[in-house]
């Protein structure tokens, strides 16, 4: 799917997520930025097939999600990580409490992910 596939409402309700994005989000994204983190470029809040991504690096197809407690054990989000697995992506999620107390591990844990793209 390319920007111009995207319906202007999920642009807009990514756009309206980015504004509002939680304190774990923003403090990831302030690392993960202008391809600060291993000279990856990620972007934040990008719809995609009728889905709002968290973060994503296209270039090693990998995802990143920042979730809350309302993920927990959620079926919605193994659907939904499923279907980006068979589309060849991989996806990390992270608990907002982990990027909050250990931001440093969890950029550890993205750094080895993108790392190991290729295996």
């Amino acid at each position: 799917m390319t920007h111009r596939d995207v319906p202007h409402h999920h642009r807009r309700f990514a756009r309206t997520m980015r504004a509002d994005a939680t304190r774990a989000e923003n403090r990831l994204w302030q690392v993960l930025r202008a391809k600060q983190l291993g000279g990856f470029k990620f972007r934040r809040q990008v719809p995609v097939d009728g889905y709002i991504l968290d973060f994503v690096c296209f270039e090693v197809r990998l995802i990143v999600e920042v979730d809350g407690y309302q993920h927990a054990e959620s079926e919605h989000d193994a659907r939904r990580d499923a279907w980006f697995i068979a589309e060849g992506f991989r996806v990390l999620r992270v608990w907002n409490g982990d990027v909050e107390d250990n931001l440093d591990g969890v950029c550890a844990l993205i750094l080895s992910e993108l790392r190991n793209s290729g295996e």
